[in-house]
């Protein structure tokens, strides 16, 4: 199996039983998760007593690669105490990474997929890939010299820089506008009214001297 495969991980329930024994007698390393409570500590010093009787009975390669802090919630505070109380006894023992409670972690068993299926782009799949790169630098010291992928930008040339930066430096020049010339307004003509009509005159008959009497 060794020569088929570069990392194999053992999966064990969360108890110090048969199962677990056989894997810790056939694993190199263990990698122990802890959840950030008091009651995974004192379980951890449990575990540690463990791996110390198997390591001096049948499997004496086994050391333990590191700890994991899981579900932890940088809110509470007891998360924050178990945790600081881990790097005080175990120091580079305890990973860097810190796998924090997220929704999607925890609905991902339910559709039956891993986290990396169900939602890569959550924090908690990119916390395990997190883990995972530190797992590698861990192993590989080397790994760490590999040019990370970086965004290219193009260089500009000192004196181009600088006649960048004396133009920036330059003040804004304020075009004056010529002043709109003003246009008059006539006033509207009235419209023209008729002359008034001439009073008609009267009838012959209405003439008193041209009567006839």
């Amino acid at each position: 199996m060794r020569d088929r495969y570069d990392l194999m991980v053992i999966d064990c329930p969360p108890a110090l039983n048969i199962l677990t024994v056989n894997a810790l007698t056939a694993a190199d390393s263990v990698l122990i998760p802890m959840q950030c409570e008091y009651y995974a500590l004192e379980g951890l010093s449990g575990l540690i007593s463990t791996i110390e009787q198997i390591r001096d009975s049948v499997n004496a390669k086994l050391v333990v690669e590191g700890i994991l802090r899981t579900m932890f919630d940088p809110r509470n505070n007891l998360s924050n105490d178990v945790a600081a109380q881990l790097i005080e006894h175990f120091g580079d023992q305890v990973f860097r990474t810190i796998i924090r409670r997220n929704v999607r972690l925890a609905e991902a068993p339910s559709f039956g997929v891993p986290v990396m299926l169900h939602d890569k782009e959550s924090r908690g799949a990119l916390a395990y890939l997190a883990l995972a790169g530190e797992m590698i630098r861990r192993d590989d010291p080397d790994a760490v010299l590999e040019e990370p992928a970086v965004e290219v930008v193009e260089a500009v040339e000192p004196e181009e820089s600088a006649e960048v930066i004396e133009a920036a430096a330059e003040p804004a020049v304020e075009l004056e506008l010529e002043p709109e010339p003003e246009i008059e307004l006539e006033p509207e003509a009235e419209p023209e009214q008729d002359p008034p009509a001439e009073e008609a005159a009267p009838p012959a008959s209405s003439i008193p001297y041209l009567t006839s009497h």
